[in-house]
């Protein structure tokens, strides 16, 4: 199974939509980066990915975006390979 990477806060309902898709695909394990708890890695996220918002997410080492990209990709029958790998 893929590695995940997930900025994120506590009560951001789109992280929450994130995680949940994501173990609905079989994910065990998130490393989650709480940019709420730990504001120097906010900064370190806008700096690698250019936004400000949460989540962001990369499997692997690929760069998905947020909740709305990570969807899309698996509407688009895109994510599953991903988490496969």
């Amino acid at each position: 199974m893929s590695k995940i990477l997930m900025y994120s806060t506590a009560v951001c309902p789109f992280c929450i939509n994130a995680e949940r898709l994501l173990t609905s695909k079989g994910v065990n394990e998130i490393n989650k980066i709480r940019v709420d708890l730990q504001p120097e890695q906010r900064l370190e996220m806008m700096q690698k990915t250019g936004r400000r918002t949460v989540p962001q997410i990369y499997i692997d080492d690929q760069y998905i975006g947020g909740f709305e990209e990570l969807r899309a990709l698996d509407l688009a029958g895109g994510l599953e390979p991903l988490l496969a790998k």
